[in-house]
């Protein structure tokens, strides 16, 4: 069955009118992307992948392993779940990538497993470290490094991938379907006169936000917000006064594995209980939604997902959504479980900073 590049989202994200998809298509050029530069002879390929490096691929390789969620959900929005023969445990998305053999996780990739896998390519992530990346081409493995910093560096990345395995013509369309949904939101968001101050915390304990130069930070702006914390690099630790005293409109807070306890997210939570957040203008109007943490931050075909339900959380009466109903909040279980959940996300959070 071919697998269509739009992946299944959220309710907020599909309920962006097909009209308004086509209309943008229709009146807006295509944008030419360029991805990394190619040379090709026959089935033999050169690419300079995202660390520099020259990487030569010979034939359309056919068995593949990837070692970072990002990589395999752009995999499978290529048609090649059938060619992937290992995944970096986390790989959540598409379902039945859970399904494919694990070869570690994100920073710590079993060697052996990758060996015995035999694979012919191996799609790589800064966060996989130099050292493993280096010991793996040492062995004569065939490794790409992608490492996408913006939405358009994600579609490259498509288009880079198609052409490596051949599945240039499912690039194109993924490619094209995500262009018209990212326009069918920036031709109404980009003449904005009013933009409210939004800010996307990834944890409470102490306040982790999305600054400059992460995914969320692109998907805040091209959806009509601005950052609140689009002064801070990357993901930082901000103090509580700091926050209170930017005072956000809207708050975004992640949700996903590692974020929800007990049925209730952790941080949303935190806000909607805590009582000194309830002078936060976002809390007292009932501006703060949850967002899946995969959706939003991994450089992956889904961030258009993202873009479109944080643009319809903001301007509803814009994009033809229904203005989000307001989650209960749910006393969060002891604070035992919920350290060391923060203490796993922080490793994690440091580990993949830039």
């Amino acid at each position: 069955m071919t697998r269509r590049c739009r992946i299944a989202g959220t309710a907020e994200s599909a309920a962006f009118s097909q009209d308004t998809v086509i209309a943008a298509a229709a009146t807006v050029p295509t944008r030419e992307l360029t991805p990394a530069a190619t040379e090709i002879t026959g089935r033999t390929m050169t690419v300079t992948d995202d660390s520099g490096e020259t990487v030569t691929i010979r034939g359309i390789p056919q068995r593949i392993i990837s070692l970072a969620p990002s990589n395999t959900e752009i995999l499978y929005a290529l048609d090649l779940g059938n060619q992937i023969a290992g995944v970096a445990d986390n790989s959540n998305y598409p379902p039945e990538a859970t399904d494919k053999p694990k070869i570690g996780g994100y920073s710590s990739i079993s060697i052996e497993k990758v060996i015995a896998a035999e694979p012919d390519l191996i799609v790589a992530a800064s966060g996989n470290t130099d050292e493993v990346i280096d010991h793996l081409r040492s062995l004569g493995m065939t490794v790409i490094l992608l490492d996408p910093q913006t939405i358009d560096d994600v579609l490259r990345e498509i288009e880079l991938l198609g052409a490596i395995t051949g599945q240039e013509e499912q690039a194109a369309t993924c490619v094209r379907e995500l262009q018209d949904r990212i326009r069918a939101v920036t031709d109404t968001t980009e003449a904005l006169a009013e933009r409210p101050s939004v800010a996307h915390v990834v944890w409470h304990d102490p306040i982790w936000v999305s600054g400059r130069g992460r995914f969320p930070d692109e998907v805040i702006t091209l959806a009509g917000g601005t950052n609140a914390f689009g002064s801070v690099d990357e993901w930082s630790i901000v103090g509580f006064e700091e926050f209170v005293a930017a005072d956000p409109e809207y708050i975004f807070v992640s949700s996903g594995t590692g974020m929800t306890e007990g049925g209730c997210d952790i941080i949303y939570d935190y806000f909607m209980n805590e009582p000194r957040m309830q002078r936060l203008e976002a809390v007292r109007n009932g501006h703060v939604y949850v967002v899946d943490a995969d959706i939003i931050s991994r450089g992956s075909p889904r961030i258009v997902d993202a873009l479109e339900e944080v643009a319809g959380d903001l301007h509803p009466d814009l994009f033809g959504t229904d203005a989000p109903i307001a989650t209960p909040a749910v006393q969060s279980p002891g604070s035992g479980g919920m350290a060391l959940t923060g203490a796993l996300f922080i490793d994690f959070l440091l580990r993949t900073k830039r």
